[in-house]
């Protein structure tokens, strides 16, 4: 894989990804039930790889590649459709 984590942060509600190919994925950490309910110091004792993310202290692994392929979309704001 080409494309690895240069960087993450946190957030109350998502982790932010920021890809050296310059894109950044927000993730839930809903989708994640122990990073969900770790404390801010755990989330930000992590360690990045070539191949994702890592918390020891949370037993905690997660790979990029899985986010790249099963990242669910949300959408920005709802369209409003006329009738006709």
């Amino acid at each position: 894989m080409s494309v690895s984590i240069k960087s993450a942060k946190f957030d109350p509600y998502n982790m932010w990804l920021q890809l050296s190919d310059g894109r950044t994925l927000g993730v839930p950490l809903a989708y994640f039930p122990v990073l969900e309910n770790a404390s801010t110091e755990q989330l930000e004792k992590f360690e990045l790889s070539p191949y994702g993310i890592h918390w020891d202290e949370l037993n905690e692994d997660l790979g990029l590649e899985g986010f790249l392929s099963t990242q669910k979309l949300q959408p920005v704001r709802a369209r409003s459709v006329k009738k006709a």
